[in-house]
């Protein structure tokens, strides 16, 4: 839905559709900019913020519009991109849930103006000579970020597409909000188990992988060596000294694949010149 001139006729239309969408069944609405104060659409508990708008006052208006005082046990969920502003916005919401009313610390006019003036521009219609020179989206891919809950993040660094994400994005219904806290910390305690586990694998396969690769090259060097001492009429332990003395390193045992590695180029160069 959206507003392309300003007009009683188009207002009416919009109003029509969004009181459709609240009395019908219908899954999904797009709206532009029109989900904000005044909106009253009890069933709306899944939104995607996808306004180029960022201003405190038409985020917390739009994220109203879903996360308000529900049934008990009744979660509402509202998709934000990962853009710094926006996740400000999101923290400052959180902090402001529990609040308690004091004395007012500025005269009511002033903060009545200054909202006049933030949904002002909130809502204002941007005309095409204001948005030259800006970057133009061409295409643009979201992934899973994380959950923000209770001032948590819960669920950073998770695979898009991956069950890990599943289990953040399908969070079950009716359950308290201490509930929701437990399940998450538990989704996130799996997480970490299951990345460190992966990373212990990979370590001991690159280990693994190095000893084969160790133990290869000491049974080249063991040939090369033979075919030396066959060559000059010298015991093996002659050559390995020799190839030591002049290459370096510590004994054949104790050597790295490096070390390894400059005794059989040696070795060879032997075999060469023999």
């Amino acid at each position: 839905m959206s507003e392309r001139t300003p007009g009683l006729q188009t207002r009416g239309v919009t109003v029509e559709l969004l009181s459709a969408f609240a009395d019908g069944e219908d899954r999904w609405m797009v709206a532009v900019r029109m989900v904000s104060e005044g909106v009253d659409v009890p069933r709306l508990v899944v939104g995607v913020y996808a306004t180029a708008t960022s201003t405190p006052l038409f985020f917390a208006q739009a994220v109203g519009r879903f996360v308000r005082s529900r049934r008990r046990g009744e979660l509402a969920s509202v998709f934000v991109p990962t853009v710094p502003i926006l996740l400000a916005h999101a923290s400052a919401l959180e902090r402001q849930r529990d609040h308690v009313l004091g004395k007012p610390k500025h005269d009511p006019d002033d903060l009545w103006a200054a909202s006049e003036e933030l949904m002002a521009e909130a809502n204002r219609t941007r005309t095409l000579a204001e948005q030259e020179g800006e970057p133009e989206t061409l295409e643009a891919v979201a992934a899973f970020d994380h959950v923000l809950f209770d001032a948590h993040a819960y669920g950073l660094q998770v695979e898009p597409d991956s069950a890990e994400e599943a289990e953040y994005l399908g969070l079950p219904g009716l359950l308290e909000a201490d509930q929701v806290g437990l399940l998450l910390a538990e989704r996130q305690r799996r997480q970490l188990a299951r990345r460190d586990r992966a990373a212990k694998r990979e370590r001991e396969t690159a280990e693994q992988s190095l000893f084969r690769a160790l133990e290869g090259s000491r049974k080249e060097l063991n040939s090369l060596v033979s075919q030396v001492a066959r060559v000059r009429g010298v015991p093996h332990s002659h050559v390995h000294a020799g190839l030591r003395r002049e290459a370096g390193g510590p004994p054949l045992a104790q050597a790295t694949t490096e070390q390894v590695q400059a005794r059989i180029r040696l070795a060879r160069q032997w075999l060469a010149s023999a």
